[in-house]
Protein backbone atom coordinates (compact mmCIF):
# COMPACT_ATOMS: atom_id res chain seq x y z
CA UNK A 1 0.00 0.00 0.00
CA UNK A 2 1.56 3.32 -1.00
CA UNK A 3 2.31 5.95 1.67
CA UNK A 4 0.26 9.11 1.44
CA UNK A 5 2.07 12.49 1.48
CA UNK A 6 0.41 13.45 4.75
CA UNK A 7 1.70 10.21 6.36
CA UNK A 8 5.18 10.95 5.12
CA UNK A 9 5.01 14.41 6.71
CA UNK A 10 3.86 12.97 10.02
CA UNK A 11 6.59 10.42 9.88
CA UNK A 12 9.11 13.13 9.04
CA UNK A 13 8.03 15.24 12.02
CA UNK A 14 8.27 12.13 14.19
CA UNK A 15 11.76 11.56 12.89
CA UNK A 16 12.72 15.12 13.81
CA UNK A 17 11.31 14.67 17.25
CA UNK A 18 13.23 11.43 17.55
CA UNK A 19 16.41 13.26 16.58
CA UNK A 20 15.75 15.91 19.24
CA UNK A 21 15.05 13.21 21.73
CA UNK A 22 18.23 11.31 20.82
CA UNK A 23 20.44 14.44 20.70
CA UNK A 24 18.82 16.17 23.67
CA UNK A 25 22.04 16.89 25.54
CA UNK A 26 23.84 17.98 22.37
CA UNK A 27 21.11 20.54 21.77
CA UNK A 28 20.21 21.69 25.29
CA UNK A 29 23.68 21.93 26.80
CA UNK A 30 25.24 24.19 24.06
CA UNK A 31 22.04 26.26 24.09
CA UNK A 32 22.12 26.77 27.85
CA UNK A 33 25.88 27.16 28.17
CA UNK A 34 26.08 29.64 25.26
CA UNK A 35 23.23 31.72 26.68
CA UNK A 36 24.74 31.61 30.14
CA UNK A 37 28.15 32.71 28.86
CA UNK A 38 26.74 35.59 26.78
CA UNK A 39 24.45 36.65 29.62
CA UNK A 40 27.31 36.63 32.11
CA UNK A 41 29.68 38.50 29.80
CA UNK A 42 27.06 41.22 29.21
CA UNK A 43 27.23 42.17 32.88
CA UNK A 44 30.95 42.73 32.61
CA UNK A 45 30.54 45.19 29.72
CA UNK A 46 30.66 48.89 30.74
CA UNK A 47 27.18 50.39 31.17
CA UNK A 48 26.26 53.59 29.37
CA UNK A 49 23.59 56.01 30.66
CA UNK A 50 21.95 58.56 28.39
CA UNK A 51 20.64 61.91 29.61
CA UNK A 52 18.18 63.78 27.40
CA UNK A 53 17.15 67.46 27.34
CA UNK A 54 14.49 69.14 25.20
CA UNK A 55 15.09 72.76 24.12
CA UNK A 56 12.21 74.79 22.71
CA UNK A 57 12.80 77.38 19.97
CA UNK A 58 10.87 80.37 21.31
CA UNK A 59 9.75 82.88 18.71
CA UNK A 60 10.29 86.63 18.92
CA UNK A 61 8.06 88.23 21.56
CA UNK A 62 7.55 91.52 19.67
CA UNK A 63 5.64 91.13 16.37
CA UNK A 64 7.84 91.36 13.29
CA UNK A 65 5.48 93.99 11.86
CA UNK A 66 6.91 96.41 14.41
CA UNK A 67 10.51 95.19 14.76
CA UNK A 68 12.15 93.05 12.08
CA UNK A 69 14.96 90.80 13.29
CA UNK A 70 18.49 91.19 11.95
CA UNK A 71 19.00 87.42 12.11
CA UNK A 72 17.70 86.02 8.83
CA UNK A 73 19.70 82.77 8.75
CA UNK A 74 17.58 79.62 8.69
CA UNK A 75 17.24 78.10 12.16
CA UNK A 76 18.48 74.69 11.03
CA UNK A 77 21.57 76.21 9.42
CA UNK A 78 22.16 78.34 12.49
CA UNK A 79 21.78 75.30 14.75
CA UNK A 80 24.21 73.34 12.60
CA UNK A 81 26.73 76.17 12.81
CA UNK A 82 26.36 76.34 16.58
CA UNK A 83 26.79 72.57 16.80
CA UNK A 84 30.06 72.78 14.88
CA UNK A 85 31.29 75.51 17.21
CA UNK A 86 30.24 73.75 20.43
CA UNK A 87 31.67 70.42 19.25
CA UNK A 88 34.96 72.03 18.31
CA UNK A 89 38.11 70.52 19.75
CA UNK A 90 38.84 73.51 21.99
CA UNK A 91 35.48 73.55 23.74
CA UNK A 92 35.20 69.79 24.10
CA UNK A 93 38.72 69.56 25.47
CA UNK A 94 37.82 72.15 28.12
CA UNK A 95 34.79 70.10 29.16
CA UNK A 96 36.80 66.87 29.17
CA UNK A 97 39.47 68.40 31.37
CA UNK A 98 36.99 69.88 33.82
CA UNK A 99 35.02 66.66 34.32
CA UNK A 100 37.97 64.26 33.81
CA UNK A 101 36.19 62.36 31.08
CA UNK A 102 37.39 59.33 29.12
CA UNK A 103 40.07 58.13 31.48
CA UNK A 104 41.80 54.80 30.78
CA UNK A 105 39.25 52.00 30.84
CA UNK A 106 39.75 48.82 32.81
CA UNK A 107 38.86 45.26 31.88
CA UNK A 108 36.71 44.81 28.80
CA UNK A 109 36.42 48.55 28.44
CA UNK A 110 39.82 48.58 26.81
CA UNK A 111 38.27 46.98 23.73
CA UNK A 112 36.10 50.03 23.05
CA UNK A 113 38.68 52.62 24.08
CA UNK A 114 39.37 55.32 21.48
CA UNK A 115 42.73 56.95 21.01
CA UNK A 116 41.14 60.40 20.68
CA UNK A 117 38.79 61.41 23.55
CA UNK A 118 37.40 64.25 21.41
CA UNK A 119 36.05 61.78 18.85
CA UNK A 120 34.74 59.61 21.67
CA UNK A 121 32.79 62.51 23.15
CA UNK A 122 31.43 63.53 19.76
CA UNK A 123 30.08 60.00 19.33
CA UNK A 124 28.42 60.20 22.74
CA UNK A 125 26.60 63.44 21.79
CA UNK A 126 23.45 63.16 19.71
CA UNK A 127 21.20 66.01 18.56
CA UNK A 128 17.72 65.27 17.19
CA UNK A 129 15.55 67.93 15.54
CA UNK A 130 11.86 68.15 16.40
CA UNK A 131 9.67 69.50 13.61
CA UNK A 132 6.10 70.73 13.70
CA UNK A 133 3.54 68.63 11.90
CA UNK A 134 1.17 71.52 11.27
CA UNK A 135 3.52 74.24 9.97
CA UNK A 136 5.16 72.63 6.95
CA UNK A 137 7.82 70.84 8.96
CA UNK A 138 9.04 73.97 10.73
CA UNK A 139 11.73 73.37 13.33
CA UNK A 140 10.20 74.01 16.76
CA UNK A 141 12.57 72.23 19.17
CA UNK A 142 15.56 69.92 19.37
CA UNK A 143 16.83 67.26 21.75
CA UNK A 144 20.33 66.98 23.18
CA UNK A 145 21.38 63.50 24.28
CA UNK A 146 24.62 62.55 25.98
CA UNK A 147 25.81 59.10 27.02
CA UNK A 148 28.18 58.55 29.95
CA UNK A 149 29.31 55.81 32.30
CA UNK A 150 27.17 57.07 35.21
CA UNK A 151 23.74 58.75 35.41
CA UNK A 152 25.05 61.74 37.36
CA UNK A 153 27.88 62.37 34.92
CA UNK A 154 25.55 62.08 31.94
CA UNK A 155 23.21 64.66 33.50
CA UNK A 156 26.05 67.06 34.35
CA UNK A 157 27.58 66.92 30.89
CA UNK A 158 24.18 67.29 29.23
CA UNK A 159 23.45 70.29 31.45
CA UNK A 160 26.77 71.77 30.32
CA UNK A 161 25.94 71.18 26.66
CA UNK A 162 22.46 72.67 27.08
CA UNK A 163 23.90 75.81 28.65
CA UNK A 164 26.44 76.08 25.83
CA UNK A 165 23.71 75.93 23.20
CA UNK A 166 21.57 78.56 24.91
CA UNK A 167 24.50 80.90 25.57
CA UNK A 168 25.93 80.42 22.08
CA UNK A 169 22.58 81.17 20.46
CA UNK A 170 22.13 84.35 22.50
CA UNK A 171 25.71 85.42 21.85
CA UNK A 172 25.53 84.66 18.13
CA UNK A 173 22.29 86.58 17.68
CA UNK A 174 23.58 89.60 19.58
CA UNK A 175 26.86 89.57 17.67
CA UNK A 176 25.13 89.29 14.31
CA UNK A 177 22.66 92.05 15.19
CA UNK A 178 25.39 94.33 16.54
CA UNK A 179 27.59 93.62 13.51
CA UNK A 180 24.70 94.55 11.24
CA UNK A 181 24.14 97.79 13.16
CA UNK A 182 27.85 98.67 13.08
CA UNK A 183 28.06 97.96 9.37
CA UNK A 184 25.02 100.13 8.67
CA UNK A 185 26.48 102.90 10.87
CA UNK A 186 29.70 102.84 8.85
CA UNK A 187 27.82 102.91 5.58
CA UNK A 188 25.62 105.72 6.91
CA UNK A 189 28.68 107.79 7.82
CA UNK A 190 30.07 107.33 4.30
CA UNK A 191 26.69 108.22 2.81
CA UNK A 192 26.52 111.33 5.00
CA UNK A 193 29.97 112.44 3.81
CA UNK A 194 28.96 111.94 0.17
CA UNK A 195 25.71 113.79 0.79
CA UNK A 196 27.56 116.74 2.33
CA UNK A 197 29.90 116.76 -0.65
CA UNK A 198 26.96 116.85 -3.06
CA UNK A 199 25.29 119.55 -0.96
CA UNK A 200 28.49 121.61 -1.22
CA UNK A 201 28.47 121.27 -4.99
CA UNK A 202 24.82 122.32 -5.23
CA UNK A 203 25.42 125.21 -2.82
CA UNK A 204 28.43 126.43 -4.79
CA UNK A 205 26.51 126.17 -8.06
CA UNK A 206 23.59 128.17 -6.67
CA UNK A 207 25.97 130.80 -5.31
CA UNK A 208 27.62 131.20 -8.74
CA UNK A 209 24.31 131.27 -10.62
CA UNK A 210 22.34 133.28 -8.09
CA UNK A 211 19.64 135.23 -9.91
CA UNK A 212 19.25 132.96 -12.93
CA UNK A 213 18.15 129.82 -11.08
CA UNK A 214 14.99 128.05 -12.23
CA UNK A 215 13.38 128.64 -8.85
CA UNK A 216 13.88 132.40 -9.32
CA UNK A 217 12.37 132.52 -12.77
CA UNK A 218 8.91 133.60 -11.61
CA UNK A 219 10.28 136.36 -9.38
CA UNK A 220 12.58 137.53 -12.23
CA UNK A 221 9.59 137.76 -14.56
CA UNK A 222 7.65 139.78 -11.97
CA UNK A 223 10.61 142.09 -11.33
CA UNK A 224 11.13 142.54 -15.07
CA UNK A 225 7.47 143.47 -15.53
CA UNK A 226 7.72 145.97 -12.68
CA UNK A 227 10.92 147.47 -14.15
CA UNK A 228 9.30 147.82 -17.56
CA UNK A 229 6.30 149.62 -16.00
CA UNK A 230 8.70 151.80 -13.98
CA UNK A 231 10.63 152.57 -17.20
CA UNK A 232 7.46 153.69 -18.94
CA UNK A 233 6.56 155.94 -16.01
CA UNK A 234 10.08 157.40 -15.93
CA UNK A 235 9.97 158.05 -19.68
CA UNK A 236 6.66 159.91 -19.29
CA UNK A 237 8.15 161.89 -16.42
CA UNK A 238 11.14 162.76 -18.61
CA UNK A 239 8.83 163.93 -21.40
CA UNK A 240 6.79 166.01 -18.95
CA UNK A 241 9.94 167.54 -17.46
CA UNK A 242 11.24 168.40 -20.94
CA UNK A 243 7.95 170.05 -21.81
CA UNK A 244 8.08 172.04 -18.59
CA UNK A 245 11.64 173.08 -19.40
CA UNK A 246 10.66 174.23 -22.90
CA UNK A 247 7.74 176.14 -21.48
CA UNK A 248 9.88 177.90 -18.89
CA UNK A 249 12.55 178.72 -21.49
CA UNK A 250 9.94 180.26 -23.82
CA UNK A 251 8.37 182.16 -20.96
CA UNK A 252 11.76 183.51 -19.87
CA UNK A 253 12.57 184.58 -23.42
CA UNK A 254 9.28 186.46 -23.56
CA UNK A 255 10.14 188.27 -20.32
CA UNK A 256 13.55 189.18 -21.67
CA UNK A 257 12.07 190.44 -24.94
CA UNK A 258 9.56 192.52 -23.00
CA UNK A 259 12.33 193.99 -20.92
CA UNK A 260 14.35 194.86 -24.04
CA UNK A 261 11.37 196.41 -25.82
CA UNK A 262 10.18 198.30 -22.74
CA UNK A 263 6.87 196.74 -23.11
CA UNK A 264 5.39 196.01 -19.72
CA UNK A 265 4.03 192.60 -19.10
CA UNK A 266 2.62 191.49 -22.36
CA UNK A 267 3.50 187.91 -21.61
CA UNK A 268 2.36 188.06 -18.08
CA UNK A 269 -0.82 189.90 -18.89
CA UNK A 270 -3.91 188.32 -17.38
CA UNK A 271 -5.14 187.34 -20.84
CA UNK A 272 -2.03 185.21 -21.63
CA UNK A 273 -2.03 183.44 -18.30
CA UNK A 274 -5.75 182.85 -18.47
CA UNK A 275 -5.36 181.31 -21.91
CA UNK A 276 -2.60 178.96 -20.63
CA UNK A 277 -4.68 178.02 -17.59
CA UNK A 278 -7.62 177.21 -19.79
CA UNK A 279 -5.44 175.02 -22.02
CA UNK A 280 -3.96 173.20 -19.01
CA UNK A 281 -7.36 172.59 -17.47
CA UNK A 282 -8.67 171.20 -20.74
CA UNK A 283 -5.72 168.81 -20.89
CA UNK A 284 -6.29 167.83 -17.24
CA UNK A 285 -9.94 167.09 -17.91
CA UNK A 286 -8.96 164.94 -20.90
CA UNK A 287 -6.33 163.04 -18.83
CA UNK A 288 -8.77 162.40 -15.96
CA UNK A 289 -11.22 160.87 -18.40
CA UNK A 290 -8.56 158.27 -19.25
CA UNK A 291 -6.56 157.79 -16.04
CA UNK A 292 -6.96 158.01 -12.29
CA UNK A 293 -5.88 160.95 -10.12
CA UNK A 294 -2.71 159.07 -9.11
CA UNK A 295 -1.54 158.64 -12.70
CA UNK A 296 1.80 160.51 -13.32
CA UNK A 297 0.42 162.59 -16.28
CA UNK A 298 -2.53 163.76 -14.19
CA UNK A 299 -0.26 164.65 -11.29
CA UNK A 300 2.11 166.61 -13.61
CA UNK A 301 -0.77 168.64 -15.11
CA UNK A 302 -2.07 169.44 -11.62
CA UNK A 303 1.40 170.69 -10.58
CA UNK A 304 1.74 172.80 -13.72
CA UNK A 305 -1.72 174.35 -13.17
CA UNK A 306 -0.75 175.19 -9.60
CA UNK A 307 2.49 176.81 -10.78
CA UNK A 308 0.66 178.87 -13.45
CA UNK A 309 -1.93 180.07 -10.95
CA UNK A 310 0.85 181.07 -8.56
CA UNK A 311 2.61 182.95 -11.40
CA UNK A 312 -0.62 184.76 -12.28
CA UNK A 313 -1.04 185.83 -8.67
CA UNK A 314 2.54 187.11 -8.55
CA UNK A 315 1.98 189.14 -11.74
CA UNK A 316 -1.12 190.68 -10.25
CA UNK A 317 0.87 191.65 -7.16
CA UNK A 318 3.65 193.17 -9.28
CA UNK A 319 1.40 195.44 -11.31
CA UNK A 320 2.29 198.55 -9.14
CA UNK A 321 5.94 197.63 -9.72
CA UNK A 322 5.40 198.05 -13.44
CA UNK A 323 3.98 201.45 -12.80
CA UNK A 324 7.07 202.36 -10.77
CA UNK A 325 9.11 201.17 -13.67
CA UNK A 326 7.40 203.59 -15.99
CA UNK A 327 7.94 206.33 -13.47
CA UNK A 328 11.58 205.29 -13.44
CA UNK A 329 11.77 206.08 -17.12
CA UNK A 330 10.55 209.59 -16.41
CA UNK A 331 13.05 209.86 -13.62
CA UNK A 332 15.79 208.81 -16.03
CA UNK A 333 15.41 212.18 -17.67
CA UNK A 334 16.15 213.60 -14.35
CA UNK A 335 19.40 211.56 -14.13
CA UNK A 336 18.22 208.67 -11.83
CA UNK A 337 18.98 204.85 -12.46
CA UNK A 338 16.25 202.16 -12.83
CA UNK A 339 16.39 198.45 -11.73
CA UNK A 340 16.76 195.97 -14.68
CA UNK A 341 13.69 193.92 -15.41
CA UNK A 342 15.52 190.58 -15.54
CA UNK A 343 16.37 190.92 -11.88
CA UNK A 344 12.79 190.90 -10.76
CA UNK A 345 11.55 188.20 -8.38
CA UNK A 346 9.42 186.63 -11.14
CA UNK A 347 12.42 186.27 -13.45
CA UNK A 348 14.53 184.84 -10.69
CA UNK A 349 11.81 182.37 -9.79
CA UNK A 350 11.46 181.27 -13.42
CA UNK A 351 15.21 180.75 -13.68
CA UNK A 352 15.25 178.67 -10.52
CA UNK A 353 12.33 176.60 -11.84
CA UNK A 354 14.23 176.13 -15.10
CA UNK A 355 17.29 174.86 -13.21
CA UNK A 356 15.11 172.56 -11.16
CA UNK A 357 13.54 171.23 -14.36
CA UNK A 358 17.00 170.61 -15.81
CA UNK A 359 18.09 168.77 -12.66
CA UNK A 360 14.91 166.76 -12.67
CA UNK A 361 15.45 165.82 -16.32
CA UNK A 362 19.02 164.70 -15.52
CA UNK A 363 17.89 162.63 -12.56
CA UNK A 364 15.08 161.07 -14.52
CA UNK A 365 17.39 160.25 -17.42
CA UNK A 366 19.91 158.70 -15.05
CA UNK A 367 17.10 156.72 -13.43
CA UNK A 368 15.92 155.68 -16.89
CA UNK A 369 19.44 154.45 -17.75
CA UNK A 370 19.63 152.49 -14.49
CA UNK A 371 16.24 150.90 -15.11
CA UNK A 372 17.22 149.93 -18.67
CA UNK A 373 20.45 148.39 -17.34
CA UNK A 374 18.51 146.38 -14.75
CA UNK A 375 16.01 145.30 -17.42
CA UNK A 376 18.88 144.06 -19.59
CA UNK A 377 20.32 142.21 -16.60
CA UNK A 378 17.04 140.44 -15.80
CA UNK A 379 16.46 139.64 -19.47
CA UNK A 380 19.92 138.06 -19.58
CA UNK A 381 19.02 136.05 -16.45
CA UNK A 382 15.84 134.80 -18.06
CA UNK A 383 17.76 133.86 -21.20
CA UNK A 384 20.26 131.87 -19.12
CA UNK A 385 17.58 130.10 -17.07
CA UNK A 386 17.14 127.04 -19.43
CA UNK A 387 20.89 126.43 -19.56
CA UNK A 388 21.20 126.90 -15.79
CA UNK A 389 18.28 124.56 -15.26
CA UNK A 390 20.01 121.80 -17.27
CA UNK A 391 23.31 122.29 -15.41
CA UNK A 392 21.50 122.34 -12.06
CA UNK A 393 19.70 119.10 -12.97
CA UNK A 394 23.07 117.44 -13.66
CA UNK A 395 24.46 118.66 -10.35
CA UNK A 396 21.29 117.82 -8.40
CA UNK A 397 21.09 114.28 -9.79
CA UNK A 398 24.06 113.17 -7.70
CA UNK A 399 22.63 115.00 -4.68
CA UNK A 400 19.25 113.29 -5.02
CA UNK A 401 20.88 109.86 -5.35
CA UNK A 402 23.01 110.54 -2.28
CA UNK A 403 19.96 111.76 -0.38
CA UNK A 404 17.95 108.67 -1.34
CA UNK A 405 20.81 106.37 -0.33
CA UNK A 406 21.27 108.23 2.94
CA UNK A 407 17.57 108.08 3.84
CA UNK A 408 17.45 104.37 3.01
CA UNK A 409 20.51 103.61 5.15
CA UNK A 410 19.18 105.79 7.95
CA UNK A 411 15.91 103.88 8.02
CA UNK A 412 17.72 100.54 7.95
CA UNK A 413 20.05 101.63 10.73
CA UNK A 414 17.12 102.66 12.93
CA UNK A 415 15.44 99.29 12.33
CA UNK A 416 18.73 97.51 13.05
CA UNK A 417 19.15 99.46 16.29
CA UNK A 418 15.65 98.40 17.36
CA UNK A 419 16.46 94.78 16.53
CA UNK A 420 19.75 95.01 18.46
CA UNK A 421 17.97 96.48 21.46
CA UNK A 422 15.45 93.65 21.20
CA UNK A 423 18.23 91.05 21.25
CA UNK A 424 19.98 92.77 24.16
CA UNK A 425 16.75 92.67 26.15
CA UNK A 426 16.42 88.98 25.22
CA UNK A 427 13.06 89.58 23.57
CA UNK A 428 14.00 88.05 20.21
CA UNK A 429 14.08 84.45 19.08
CA UNK A 430 15.82 82.38 21.73
CA UNK A 431 16.20 78.86 23.10
CA UNK A 432 14.32 77.88 26.25
CA UNK A 433 14.77 74.65 28.20
CA UNK A 434 11.47 72.80 28.04
CA UNK A 435 12.70 69.57 29.63
CA UNK A 436 15.91 69.86 31.69
CA UNK A 437 18.58 67.17 31.36
CA UNK A 438 17.19 63.97 32.81
CA UNK A 439 18.83 61.68 35.34
CA UNK A 440 18.67 58.21 33.69
CA UNK A 441 17.59 55.34 35.89
CA UNK A 442 18.57 52.54 33.50
CA UNK A 443 21.51 52.16 31.15
CA UNK A 444 20.88 52.50 27.47
CA UNK A 445 23.68 50.11 26.59
CA UNK A 446 24.32 47.30 26.75
CA UNK A 447 20.70 46.15 26.58
CA UNK A 448 21.01 43.01 28.70
CA UNK A 449 17.67 41.61 27.58
CA UNK A 450 18.60 41.87 23.91
CA UNK A 451 22.02 40.40 24.63
CA UNK A 452 20.38 37.54 26.57
CA UNK A 453 17.95 36.79 23.76
CA UNK A 454 20.81 36.95 21.28
CA UNK A 455 22.81 34.46 23.35
CA UNK A 456 19.78 32.19 23.53
CA UNK A 457 19.38 32.26 19.77
CA UNK A 458 23.09 31.64 19.26
CA UNK A 459 22.95 28.66 21.66
CA UNK A 460 19.96 27.19 19.85
CA UNK A 461 21.78 27.44 16.53
CA UNK A 462 24.89 25.79 18.02
CA UNK A 463 22.85 22.93 19.56
CA UNK A 464 20.92 22.29 16.38
CA UNK A 465 24.17 22.48 14.44
CA UNK A 466 25.82 19.85 16.63
CA UNK A 467 22.79 17.56 16.38
CA UNK A 468 22.71 17.85 12.59
CA UNK A 469 26.43 17.21 12.36
CA UNK A 470 26.18 14.06 14.47
CA UNK A 471 23.22 12.77 12.50
CA UNK A 472 25.09 13.17 9.24
CA UNK A 473 28.35 11.67 10.46
CA UNK A 474 27.00 8.81 12.64
CA UNK A 475 24.54 6.93 10.45
CA UNK A 476 22.68 4.21 12.36
CA UNK A 477 19.61 2.09 11.75
CA UNK A 478 16.99 3.16 14.18
CA UNK A 479 13.90 1.85 12.36
CA UNK A 480 13.09 -0.70 9.72
CA UNK A 481 12.44 2.06 7.27
CA UNK A 482 16.08 3.15 7.61
CA UNK A 483 17.08 -0.08 5.77
CA UNK A 484 15.49 1.13 2.57
CA UNK A 485 18.31 1.76 0.18
CA UNK A 486 20.90 0.10 2.39
CA UNK A 487 20.02 -3.56 1.58
CA UNK A 488 18.61 -4.93 -1.66
CA UNK A 489 15.98 -6.98 0.11
CA UNK A 490 12.71 -5.72 1.39
CA UNK A 491 11.94 -5.86 5.12
CA UNK A 492 9.17 -8.33 5.66
CA UNK A 493 8.98 -8.53 9.47
CA UNK A 494 10.19 -6.10 12.17
CA UNK A 495 10.56 -7.25 15.75
CA UNK A 496 9.84 -4.67 18.45
CA UNK A 497 12.44 -3.79 21.04
CA UNK A 498 12.22 -6.00 24.10
CA UNK A 499 13.55 -4.19 27.16
CA UNK A 500 14.33 -5.57 30.57
CA UNK A 501 12.97 -4.07 33.77
CA UNK A 502 16.37 -2.55 34.46
CA UNK A 503 16.37 -0.86 31.04
CA UNK A 504 12.86 0.41 31.67
CA UNK A 505 13.97 1.89 35.00
CA UNK A 506 17.03 3.42 33.37
CA UNK A 507 14.94 4.79 30.51
CA UNK A 508 12.53 6.35 33.00
CA UNK A 509 15.36 7.89 35.01
CA UNK A 510 16.82 9.39 31.84
CA UNK A 511 13.40 10.76 30.88
CA UNK A 512 12.91 12.42 34.28
CA UNK A 513 16.44 13.74 34.18
CA UNK A 514 15.78 15.35 30.81
CA UNK A 515 12.52 16.83 32.06
CA UNK A 516 14.20 18.17 35.19
CA UNK A 517 17.12 19.56 33.21
CA UNK A 518 14.78 21.14 30.69
CA UNK A 519 12.66 22.72 33.45
CA UNK A 520 15.75 23.93 35.28
CA UNK A 521 17.29 25.47 32.20
CA UNK A 522 13.99 27.12 31.26
CA UNK A 523 13.62 28.55 34.75
CA UNK A 524 17.19 29.82 34.81
CA UNK A 525 16.85 31.38 31.35
CA UNK A 526 13.50 32.94 32.26
CA UNK A 527 14.88 34.33 35.53
CA UNK A 528 17.96 35.72 33.77
CA UNK A 529 15.84 37.45 31.13
CA UNK A 530 13.50 38.93 33.74
CA UNK A 531 16.47 40.23 35.67
CA UNK A 532 17.92 41.71 32.50
CA UNK A 533 14.56 43.32 31.75
CA UNK A 534 14.43 44.84 35.21
CA UNK A 535 17.98 46.17 35.14
CA UNK A 536 17.77 47.28 31.55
Amino acid sequence: MPVEPQDRILISMADYWAIVHRRFWWISLPLFLCWLGVWAISWFLPSTYQSEALILVEQQKVPENYVASNVTVDLQDRLQSMTQQILSRTRLQTTINRFHLYATHQGLGRLSESKDPIELMRKDINIDLVRSAGRAGELTAFKIQYSAASPELAQQINNELTSLFIDENLKAQQQQSESTTDFLSTQLADARAKLEEQEGKVRAFKAVHFGDLPSQMQSNVQILSGLQAQLQTTQRDVDGAKQQKLYLESLLQQYESQSRGNEGSALTSPNALDTKLMDLRLRLADARSKYTDDYPDVTALQDEIAKTEKLKKQNEDETPLDQKTSEGKVAADRGTETIPLNSTPTTMQMQSQLKAAQLEIGNLQKQETDIESRISSYQARLNLTPQTEQELADVSRGYEESMSNYNSLLQKQMQSQLATSLEQRQQGEQFRILDPPSLPSKPTSPNHLKVSLGGLALGALMGLGFAALLEMTQQRVWKARDLDGLVPAQVLVALPHLSTPREDRLRGAVRYTKIAATAGMILVILAGNLYALYRG
